[in-house]
Formats: structure tokens, sequence, C-alpha cells
């Protein structure tokens, strides 16, 4: 009797687990979004500061719309009438320098508009197309462009210069002296012999020409630069006036791929023009300097900068290869003049991703002169250092002395002072933490930045001072505080979220220790109604020993059933292991639902994840599929020792980057994973763009090393598991050629263990909820039918 006593809270504990279920359904949280609520977005303020303008939906409209907020009344939101938008409107927008003025467009005509007062008021209307209007250092000049050459506006005298002369035609060809106007055939020269008339009228010709050529050559004293045919773009006038610049864009060469589109609306199979893959030439660039006071045009050289000729260390890698001693070609971001005009500096990144220099510009010469050089032998990248043709966070103060920009020098990205005379250079922030988005206080004399140091998991805005100094802390719910300044900088209008918690909008004095107050409140009574986990923050260790931080869902004790599901993250340089809401909402909920039927789920920020620095981020350098994999396998390692998961019964799943996990995952570490649903997945890395890839893995021409040991479809073999692909056959981002040829690698292989899930209407990310409903249903049905014992 006292035995079959003991085993009766066993046997209800293990009906209990047999029948875990949950108030959500994928059917429920993959539906329309907007079921949720609806959070605002896209924060700005009126010219006044009592204003807040956002994204919202409080009356189920398709889509998005305008609302505002005024102050004098916080707890009323209006929805913006179209006319009130329109007008809100501002083409071509620009400020001067204390930012009492601004400068836009309507039409063809300038219009001044005075902040303080406003007041309104067109100060030029031009008969042809024109853009980018611009105060001058001499604010009474208004430089803006017009069929392809500058002008400047003097708002005393109302005149208007043109103050460069550009053709995009060729050079004319000066006349011999002595040489003939033309060569006249047997027919032409007999005509005109024998008919007067004729040759009369030929003669009227030749006297009209040269009378026009005898004006014109009356003019040609004004220099004129001929383009031969290239088209000049981001022509822009130094703010004194002496000085223009252009680029000259050489879009390099690569084929573009097609993207089959079996369902479009004309009933026939379309085919869509995709990006190139990667190893293409990349896109070049020449910046051009119009002296306008000497009447010539000249290029910046980079020849000069120091390490132009360095290689790269993988090239140990082959020393059967003879590595060419050359100058690597580099892209120029657009120069950064002084307020003065006085100076200028430039960002240049090389095209093998390894080096990053910021250079002043003799502008009499176009000569360079390094101030700073950030090598990585990886790749340069991290917060506000910039990508491509942006130099990030770069500019001038208002001393026209230094230059602040944002470096990885550390190993986390800061925020430097440098000045461009003396060449010395000062850290403003420090420490293992990382800086978003600085900018100067309309005074000059304050920094306002938002940093992680707190915690990686948190953003925060605060106030420093322009030469460095304390940061004062201004925000202070744990979360994410994304912070739109009010003109007046009186306010704080931010943005917040909670990790079970959407955004919402709140209104904060600009002032350490102010208490925000909340604006909005968009969750749905149906949303509001499940009590929605904060998953724990913890850290587990790596083989190497590092200390990988991940997201923690514990199931009831009473309804643990012992399997674990691993979710990866997309974009592999992505945070999703944080304090606020993610961006990965449908896989939170899902998350929430595989926890209420007993699963235990780790959702990691493995080595190459956003937030943690510099070495983090390079962690997966010439080895995608290495530490970022390594980091899944000892996840589940930890799953195992201290949350009695079985080590038999562990899934993974993620889409995009966390696709390409999945399969690595399971053809690597098959005794690790027992099942995996990949999702929209990059199969071979030689398939995929070249600004990305390239960054990582080299190109597959230079470095074949680094892309054979990081592509899926080279370990195809090693699948035991269960696996599930899901791909959008109209994704433009990773095509759906990447699951086709690995498909017919796995047919040939003899693996019939893998299905296929195909989604005809779905790009890169879905759209349809019923894409996402029939996705996520397989995914649970995978663990459900692998990962949970009968």
């Amino acid at each position: 009797m006292q035995r079959k006593l003991f085993f009766l809270p066993l046997l209800f504990i293990a009906i209990l687990e047999l029948h875990a279920q949950s108030n959500l359904s994928v059917e429920y949280i993959m539906r329309d979004p907007k079921w949720m609520g609806t959070f605002p977005s896209s924060v700005r303020w009126d010219d006044s500061s009592q204003q807040i303008y956002f994204k919202y939906n409080a009356e189920n409209d398709p889509a998005d719309s305008l609302y505002k907020i005024n102050l004098s009344s916080p707890s009323v939101i209006s929805k913006v009438h179209w006319e009130e938008e329109k007008s809100l409107q501002r083409r071509f927008s620009s400020l001067n320098q204390d930012q009492s003025k601004r400068l836009y467009l309507e039409e063809n005509k300038i219009i001044v508009e005075d902040l303080k007062k406003g007041e309104k008021t067109t100060v030029l209307e031009w008969f042809q197309n024109i853009s980018n209007p611009t105060y001058l250092a001499d604010e009474n000049l208004i430089a803006f462009n017009s069929e392809g050459n500058i002008f400047v506006l003097n708002q005393t005298t109302g005149k208007v210069e043109k103050v460069t002369n550009i053709s995009s035609g060729s050079k004319p060809t000066a006349k011999k002296n002595g040489t003939k106007d033309e060569e006249l055939g047997f027919l032409e020269e007999d005509n005109l012999t024998l008919l007067q008339v004729v040759n009369e009228r030929k003669e009227k010709q030749k006297e009209s020409r040269a009378y026009r050529e005898s004006i014109s050559e009356g003019d040609s004293k004004e220099f004129t630069y001929y383009t031969e045919g290239k088209n000049p773009v981001n022509l822009t006038l130094s703010p004194d006036g002496k000085y223009a610049t252009f680029s000259y864009y050489d879009r390099g060469s690569g084929k573009n791929t097609i993207v089959p589109d079996y369902v479009d609306a004309s009933g026939y199979t379309t085919d869509l023009n995709a990006r190139s893959k990667v190893g293409t030439t990349p896109t070049t660039v020449e910046i051009g300097i119009y002296d306008l006071t000497r009447d010539t045009v000249y290029f910046i050289g980079t020849s000069n900068l120091p390490g132009i000729k360095d290689l790269p260390d993988y090239v140990k890698d082959y020393p059967e290869k003879t590595w060419e001693e050359k100058e690597r070609t580099v892209i120029l971001s657009q120069p950064y003049f002084s307020h003065d005009g006085s100076k200028a500096v430039i960002n240049i990144r090389s095209s093998d991703n390894k080096d990053r220099w910021i250079s002043s510009i003799d502008l009499t010469t176009g000569e360079l002169k390094t101030l700073d050089r950030q090598r990585d032998e990886a790749w340069i990248a991290g917060p506000g250092i910039g990508w491509s043709f942006s130099g990030g966070t770069l500019g001038w103060l208002p001393d026209n002395q230094h230059i602040y920009f944002q470096s990885e020098e550390s190993g986390y990205s800061h925020l430097y002072l440098l000045d461009v005379e003396s060449g010395e250079k000062t850290a403003l922030t420090s420490g293992a933490y990382e800086v978003f988005n600085p900018f100067i206080s309309k005074d000059k004399k304050s920094w306002y930045l938002t940093t992680s140091e707190v915690d990686p998991g948190e953003r925060h805005f605060y106030r420093m001072p322009l030469m460095g100094g304390k940061m004062e802390k201004l925000t202070s719910m744990t979360g994410n505080n994304e912070v739109t300044l009010s003109p007046d900088e009186k306010k704080l209008a931010i943005l917040y979220s909670y990790s079970n918690k959407p955004t919402e909008l709140y209104i904060q004095d600009n002032k350490v220790g102010a208490n925000p107050t909340q604006l909005t409140s968009g969750q749905s009574d149906e949303f509001k109604a499940y009590n929605w986990r904060d998953p724990e923050i913890i850290r587990f260790t790596a083989e190497d020993g590092a200390q990988v931080p991940a997201r923690l869902y514990t199931p009831d004790p009473a309804k643990k059933n012992g399997a674990a599901v691993i979710f990866v993250h997309g974009a592999g340089y992505l945070q999703n292991v944080h304090k606020w809401w993610s961006s990965y909402f449908r896989e939170y909920m899902f998350h929430n639902l595989l926890t209420d039927l007993g699963y235990t789920v780790l959702d990691i920020d493995y080595r190459a994840s956003a937030g943690y620095g510099r070495d983090w981020r390079t962690g997966i350098y010439r080895h995608m599929g290495g530490k970022d994999l390594s980091d899944q396998v000892d996840g589940a390692k930890y799953l195992v020792a201290s949350h009695g998961v079985d080590a038999d019964r562990i899934g993974i799943y993620g889409g995009s980057y966390g696709g390409f996990i999945t399969l690595m995952a399971l053809f690597n570490a098959p005794n690790v994973f027992k099942s995996g649903a990949a999702l929209r997945s990059v199969t071979d890395w030689a398939h995929y763009n070249h600004g990305y890839t390239s960054n990582i893995l080299n190109t597959p021409e230079q470095d074949p090393i680094a892309y054979r040991r990081s592509g899926p479809i080279y370990f195809a073999e090693g699948l035991k598991g269960n696996l599930l692909m899901a791909h959008g056959m109209v994704d433009v981002n990773v095509h759906f050629q990447d699951v086709v040829r690995l498909s017919q690698r796995l047919i040939e292989l003899g693996k019939d263990n893998w299905e296929m899930a195909i989604y005809p209407v779905e790009d890169h990310g879905f759209v349809e909820p019923s894409s996402w409903t029939d996705e996520y249903k397989r995914i649970l049905k995978l663990f459900n039918n692998t990962l949970i014992e009968d």
C-alpha cells in the first residue's frame, strides 16, 4: 500500500508533463501584429517644442499614420490631418549654425524659415530645377545646385552668381593655324563652282559661324571644366565659398542574379533582377576639388596613405601563391569642411575592409595627411564607424581645430577628439561599453549620447561636456531609452520598452533624476491578458573561457518535459540578449508558448553578435560556423549541466544567419542537436552578397579556405538528426537557389530525414500571417514529434 502511494505523485506529474498546455497557440501569436495593439515609432518634435509627432495606429488603419500630442494636453492623442502633415514636409531642409533659421525648397523656390518668429520668406524663385540649398559661413550667402553647377544667392542684393562652370561634354579641339575649315569632296566642290547662289549661301554660313565663334572666344577666358562624359555627383561648396568638391563613382562589375517569381499577377513566370554575388569588383570613387580662385580642378590622391600596400595576415595560409605588392583600392567618403571652410577632412576605407583612415585634405593640392589610422586584421566596423561611402560619426567642433569621430581602437566603439594641427587625440569616453549616436548641443557646450555603460542589455541617454568630463545619466528606466531631444533642449521624448513590454512614448524634463511620464498605452486587452515572461539574462562559460550572454526561459517544474530548444538570431551582427522589446517579437511569443509546453528555451548572443565590442564582433573571422557554432554547443551543455535538460532531446532553430547556424549544427554537431529548423538560410557563402560576406571571409578567389570551412553545403554528409528547411521563393536576399542546391546535395547523399517547406509569395522577411503560421506550426510539430518522449 505504501509503495502504491509513493508512485501516485510521480504518476500525477507524468500526466501533467504529457498534457502540458498553453493559452497560446501558433495561430494566435502569428496573426497580423495589429492584434497586439499599436506602438509608437519615428518620433519628432515641432519647431516650438510643444508638440510631439509620431507614427501610430489608434484607428486600426491599414498602416500607421502620423499622430501628435500637444504638451498642453498630454492625455490627448490626435491623428494628424493630411493637410497638416503636408505642411510639415520640408524638401532639402538645412539649418544655419545656431539652428534659428531653416532653408528648404517649394518647387523651384528657396524658402527661409525663421524658427523663432515662425515666419517664412521666399528669397529666390528660380527658372530651373534646384537642390541642396545651404547657408555658407557668411549666412547672407546661400549656395544651391542647378543644372550640374553651383550658384550663390546674396540675400542682401538679390544677385545670383554661378560659381562653377562644369560641362559634361568634351573639351573642344583647337584649330591649327592655316588649316581649312573642312575638306570638300569632289561633288561638293564642283557644285559650289557651278552654282553661284549655292556658293554664296555657303559663304554666308561660314561668316555667321565665324561671328558666333568670335563671340564665344570673347568668353573663352572663363574656365570650364569638362567631365568628358562622366557624371559628377555630390557637388558641394565649401562654407567659405573658395572650393567645390564632387565625386565620380565607378560602379565596378558583377553579374546580377535572377530570382524567378512563379506567382506573378500576370500569370507568367517573371524574373526579379537581384544582387550580384561575393567577389565582384567593388564600387570605387574619385573626389575632385574645384578651386574657384585659381580656376582649376584636381583630385585627391591616396598613394601616401600609411600601409596602403599592406597585405592581410591570411596570405600566410597560401604559401604557394605569389602576392603582388600594390596599392589597395579604397573608398572615399565626402569631404567634411570645418565650419569656416578653411579646413577639410575625409574618411577613407580600404576595399579589403582592413583599414580606416581619417585624413586632412590640403585643399590647394588634394594631398592627404593621415590623422588617424584604425587597422583590423579581421574587418573595420562597429557603432559609429561608418560603412562603405559613409564616414559614420565624424565632424568638426565649433573651434574649427578639433574633429570628433568614433573608433574601436580600445576594443569598444568610443568617442574621440583630435586636434588637426597638433595631432593630439583624446578619448572622451572609455570602458567596456559602446557609444551610439553622439551629437553636439545647440549651445555648443555639451555632447548628448547614448551608451551601454550600465549594462550591455540597456541603453541610456547622457550629457557630457564638449571637451570631455563626467557623463550625466539623464534616463532612468531599465531597458531601451531611445531619446529625441526637443528643439529647445528642455524635454526628452523617449521611446521606451522592456523585455516583456512593447514600446511606449514617454516625456521627461532634460534633467538628471527627472521622472518620465507615459504618454501612450497601446497594448490591446488580448495582449495584456497573457503574463508574458521576463526572460532571465544569464552567462555561461564557452570552451575557450568566454562568458556567453543568453536569454533563458524556464518552464514551471510541474510541466518541465526535459527537452530544450535553442534559438539563433539572424543578421550575425545583431543583439537579442537585452532588456528591451525584441525585433524578434514573434519568436519571443513562440518561446513563451514553448515554455508553457514544458520546453527550456535558450536564446544566445553568440560570437559575432552586436553589443560586446570588437573582439566579440570579429570572433568569426574566416570561420563562420566556428565559435558562433561552438557557443550553441556550449549553450546546450550548460542546459544539460545546470537545468536538467536531457542531452538527447535538444533542438535548434533560426532564420537567415540563424538558419545557417542551424544547418552547421545539424551537420557538424549531430550528437548534440537532435532536430533543427533552418529558415531562409545561407547554405554556401560564395553565393551571398559582397558587402557583408567579404568583410568576414574575404573573397572566394583570394581566401577559398575560409569559404570551404564556412559553407554548410560542404558538411551535409554529417546530417543525422531531423531537419526542416523553410524558404521564400522570391527571396532576393538569401536566394531560394541556396536551399535548392543543398536539397540536391542531400538527395545525392541519400539522406531521408529532412523536409522542405516553400513559400511562393514570400521574400526574405515574411509578410503574410498565413506564411508565418504555416512555418511555425511545422517548427512546433518537428520539436514535438522528435524531442518529446512518448
